[in-house]
C-alpha cells in the first residue's frame, strides 16, 4: 500500500502544471565554481602544477563540453537519460515507467532527469536528506529543472551537470574523476573508461563489485565488445588509483608559499622551460652520485637586473626539506667576501702575498689551527690565488685583518639574516664558513657581486623594480668578481679543466662544509646568478664529494642552458681602479697584469727581510710520540711528515734521504726512536725533529 500511495502521489506530480521559478545562468554557476585546487602559472602565463588547497573536495578547474569526451555524454545519457534531448526537464514517461515498476515490480525505479539532478545539486534545499527527498521536495525540484530548461540550452546543463557530480569519494567533477581515475584528460577517455564513470553517477562509493556489475549491464546496453571478467579488472584497476597528479611537480615548494586560495591563479617570476630542466639536471646528478651518498640538492636562478627567481628546486631527492631556505653551513662560499672587505678597505691587492703556512691561532676555547682542504700547504701565494684556489689559512689571515667582527656585519648586510648576533659565536672559522645560511640568501649575495655591489631583494612574484643599495665597493667588488673567472688562479687547486670553466664570462665560487655534509657551487654572469647545493638533510656526510664533482656539475649544467643562445661579457671595470703590470720577487708567481684600487698599486712584489719564512719542521714536532694503532689497516696507517717553506729542500730520516720537502711525505711507521731534518742541496740542515714510535711493528706485506 505504501507503495502504491508514493507511485499515485508521482502520478498526480507529473499532470500538475509547473511554475518556472527565475533560475541561475550557466554563467553564475561557472563563475561561483571554485576548484579545490590553485594553479600555479610561470612568467608567461603557463601553467606550472597545481596544488590542492581545499580538503573538503577535489574538484579540478572547470571543463568545456567540447573537451569532454563524447563517450562519456554518451554513456551518462543511456545511464541516466535517454530522452534529456526530448524532454522539457521533466520526463513523463519515466514517471510513469517509475510509478509502474514501484507499484508491480521488487526494484524501485528513479525518474529524475539530468536537469532535475543538476537542479539538486544548484540549490541545497533540493538535495535528498537520509531518508530521500520530500514530496515537497521532489515538487521543488521538478520546477526548477523545468526553469533550467526554459533558460539554458541542452548543452549548458549536460556541461554544468558533469562538472558538477561526485563520481567517487572526495571526487567531484569530471575533470578530477577523469585525471584520478585514470590518469588522463577528460577528453581523452575512451567507451570502457566512460562507462564506469557513467555507472558511478547513482551510487558514487558503492563496493566495486556493485560498480563493476552495473559496469557490465551499461556495457551490454551500449552494445560493447568487451567481456564482464575484463571489466571488472579496469574498474578494480581505476577504483584503485585514486591519485590525480601522479607526474612528478616541477615547483611543489614556490607552489605551498604562494598558493592558499581554491581556484587562484598565481603568475610567478619562474621560467616553466628552465624550471624543468633545472629539476631535471639536478636530479640526474643526484643519481649519478648516490654511490657517494649524496641524497638531496638544491639549486636556485636569479635574474640579476630585477632579482626574480627564474628556477627554484627545493629538493631534487626523497625528503620534503625545502633546500633553498633550509640553513647549512655555507664552507668556503664566504671567503669572496672576507676578500672584498679586505680589498676595500685597502688591508691588501689582489697580488699581495699571502703565507698558506701552518697557524696556531689562541682563542677562549683553545688553539684554532686551520688547514686547507688537500691538507697540504702551498707558502706564499698571491691574494688571487688564495681565493681562486680556495685557501684556508690565508683566509683566515686575512680575517685576522679585517676584523672578526667587521666580516660578520659585512655578512649580515649582505642579507645573511641566520647568522647569530654575535661574531665571537662563530670565532676565526667564520672565515671558513662555519655560519648557517641559506641557499636563497648566499646565492643572493652573490648577485650583489654581479651588480658591482648593489645590493636588493630576490622575490617569486612580479613587482615594480626596487631601487638597490650600496652594501660593497664598486671596485672591490670588480676586483673579486675578476679573481672568481679565473681559470689559472684556481688552478692551484681545481687544475685547468673542470666543471668551473664555461665557454663565456662567468665567476664561480665551490664550497664544502666541516666532515662533507654540504656542497655547493655558486656564481654568475652577466645577466643570471646560480647557486647549487647537494648533501643529506639527515647530516650524514657524503663519501669523497668535492666542490668539482657535487654541486658544480649541475651549475654548469644550467649556465650553459641559460646561455645556448646569448653570451656574458665581462664587467667593465668602475672608475677607481687601474690595472698593473706586476712582477713577483723572487718569481714565487708569474709577472701578469694585476687591478689596483687606485692608490694601492706596485709593480714589483717583494718578498724580504722578516717576510721570508725560515724552514721548520711542522710534524713530527719536537718530543713528539706516535703510536702505532694495530686496529687500523696496514694499507693506510702513515705518518705524514709537514714542513713550512720546504720549497726546494729535501727531507732525511735517520740520516738518509727520503724525499722532497715541498708537499707533505708520507711514511709508514716504524717502532723506535728518529731523527728528522730538513736539508738544502748542500746538505746543510736546517730544521730538525727527534720523535718517538711506539707499538708493535706492522707485519712486512709479501
Amino acid at each position: 500500500m505504501r507503495r502504491a500511495r508514493i507511485a499515485l502521489a508521482t502520478l498526480a506530480l507529473s499532470g500538475a502544471a509547473l511554475g518556472a521559478d527565475a533560475a541561475l545562468t550557466p554563467a553564475q554557476v561557472k563563475l561561483a565554481y571554485r576548484s579545490s585546487e590553485a594553479q600555479l602559472l610561470d612568467r608567461h602565463g603557463e601553467a606550472l602544477q597545481s596544488l590542492r588547497v581545499d580538503m573538503k573536495a577535489r574538484r579540478l578547474p572547470w571543463v568545456a563540453l567540447a573537451d569532454i569526451s563524447p563517450a562519456l555524454q554518451k554513456a551518462v545519457l543511456l545511464a541516466e537519460d535517454q530522452n534529456f534531448l526530448r524532454h522539457g526537464g521533466v520526463d513523463l514517461g519515466a514517471i510513469g515507467k517509475a510509478a509502474w515498476d514501484n507499484l508491480f515490480q521488487s526494484r524501485a525505479r528513479g525518474a529524475s532527469t539530468i536537469s532535475m539532478q543538476l537542479a539538486g545539486l544548484l540549490d541545497a534545499e533540493l538535495q535528498a536528506k537520509a531518508n530521500g527527498r520530500s514530496w515537497g521536495q521532489k515538487w521543488d525540484q521538478m520546477r526548477a529543472a523545468q526553469a533550467l530548461e526554459e533558460g539554458w540550452s541542452k548543452a549548458q546543463i549536460l556541461e554544468a551537470y558533469l562538472n558538477l557530480l561526485s563520481f567517487r569519494g572526495e571526487l567531484q567533477g569530471v575533470g578530477a574523476a577523469a585525471h584520478s581515475l585514470f590518469g588522463k584528460a577528460p577528453s581523452g577517455l575512451n567507451q570502457t573508461e566512460a562507462v564506469i564513470l557513467a555507472s558511478l553517477i547513482r551510487a558514487p562509493n558503492a563496493p566495486p563489485r556493485e560498480v563493476a556489475r552495473r559496469v557490465c549491464a551499461l556495457a551490454r546496453e551500449s552494445k560493447m565488445d568487451s567481456s564482464c571478467r575484463l571489466l571488472e579488472t579496469r574498474v578494480d584497476t581505476a577504483l584503485q588509483r585514486m591519485a590525480v597528479y601522479a607526474e612528478l611537480q616541477p615547483a611543489p615548494q614556490v607552489a605551498q608559499q604562494l598558493l592558499k586560495k581554491p581556484s587562484e591563479a598565481v603568475r610567478s617570476t619562474l621560467d616553466g622551460a628552465l624550471q624543468r630542466y633545472a629539476q631535471e639536471t639536478l636530479r640526474q646528478q643526484l643519481g649519478a652520485l648516490r654511490g657517494r651518498n649524496v641524497n638531496d640538492g638544491a639549486l636556485i636562478v636569479l635574474d640579476n637586473r630585477s632579482g626574480d627567481i627564474l628556477a627554484y628546486v627545493g629538493n631534487a631527492g626523497a625528503s620534503a626539506v625545502d633546500g633553498v631556505t633550509a640553513l647549512r653551513q655555507a664552507g668556503s662560499t664566504l671567503k669572496p667576501f672576507l676578500y672584498e672587505l679586505a680589498i676595500e678597505r685597502r688591508l691588501i691587492t689582489a697580488a699581495s702575498l699571502m703565507d698558506d703556512a701552518p697557524i696556531d691561532i689562541a682563542t677562549a676555547s683553545g688553539l684554532y689551527v686551520p688547514q686547507n682542504y688537500d691538507k697540504d700547504f702551498k707558502g706564499y701565494v698571491s691574494a688571487r690565488t688564495s681565493l681562486a684556489s680556495s685557501l684556508n689559512v690565508p683566509a683566515v689571515r686575512t680575517l685576522l685583518l679585517t676584523g672578526l667582527d667587521g666580516f660578520h656585519q659585512r655578512l649580515r648586510d649582505l642579507g645573511l639574516s641566520s647568522l647569530t648576533e654575535s661574531a665571537d659565536y662563530y670565532g676565526y672559522s667564520l672565515a671558513l664558513g662555519s655560519a648557517e645560511v641559506s641557499l636563497l640568501e648566499l646565492t643572493n649575495a652573490y648577485r650583489t657581486l654581479a651588480n658591482g655591489g648593489l645590493a636588493g631583494s630576490a622575490g617569486l612574484l612580479p613587482r615594480a623594480a626596487e631601487a638597490p643599495r650600496r652594501v660593497l665597493d664598486a671596485g672591490a667588488a670588480f676586483i673579486v668578481g675578476d679573481i672568481l673567472s679565473d681559470r689559472a688562479a684556481r688552478s692551484v687547486t681545481f687544475g685547468l679543466k673542470n666543471e668551473l670553466g664555461t665557454g663565456f664570462w662567468s665567476a664561480v665560487k665551490t664550497g664544502t662544509s666541516k666532515d662533507m655534509r654540504d656542497n655547493w657551487c655558486v656564481g654568475y654572469s652577466e645577466r643570471y646568478t646560480v647557486g647549487v647545493w647537494v648533501g643529506n638533510f639527515d647530516g650524514k656526510p657524503m663519501w669523497d664529494v668535492s666542490g668539482v664533482t657535487g654541486a658544480a656539475p649541475v651549475w654548469r649544467e644550467l649556465m650553459d642552458y641559460l646561455h645556448q643562445h646569448q653570451g656574458s661579457r665581462a664587467p667593465a671595470a668602475p672608475g677607481g681602479l687601474l690595472r698593473q703590470r706586476i712582477a713577483y720577487e723572487p718569481a714565487l708567481e708569474a709577472a701578469r697584469g694585476e687591478w689596483f684600487m687606485r692608490g694601492t698599486e706596485s709593480a714589483v712584489i717583494a718578498l724580504v727581510g722578516a717576510a721570508q719564512r725560515a724552514p721548520r719542521i711542522v710534524y713530527p714536532g719536537e718530543d713528539s710520540i706516535i703510536a702505532i694503532d694495530p686496529d687500523i689497516p696496514e694499507a693506510i696507517q702513515r705518518v705524514f711528515f709537514q714542513a713550512q717553506a720546504g720549497q726546494g729542500l729535501r727531507w732525511t730520516l735517520d740520516g738518509e734521504d727520503i724525499g722532497a720537502a715541498g708537499a707533505d711525505f708520507s711514511w709508514r711507521p716504524v717502532p723506535g726512536r728518529h731523527a728528522l731534518a730538513l736539508v738544502d742541496a748542500q746538505q746543510k740542515v736546517l730544521a730538525s725533529s727527534s720523535f718517538q714510535v711506539r707499538g708493535n711493528a706492522l707485519p712486512v706485506a709479501r
